[in-house]
């Protein structure tokens, strides 16, 4: 079982050099698309629902 971790393990460790990184610049610039997504995202979802919240009361009363 050890021997197949150890396998295991190196085969991982030789993928891992395979893969081609982004730059850092790339990954930044990245993260501030994401971030600036959801934070769009969460207004929408935030005006949709209070939208909704005030039709179910007028509904309801």
């Amino acid at each position: 079982m050890l021997v197949k971790a150890k396998n295991f393990l190196s085969d991982v460790q030789a993928e891992l050099k395979k893969v081609t990184w982004p730059a850092r610049k790339d990954t930044i610039s990245t993260t501030w698309v994401v971030v600036a997504i959801i934070i769009l995202i969460s207004f929408y979802l935030g005006i949709c629902d209070f939208i909704l919240a005030k039709l179910i009361r007028v509904i309801i009363r």
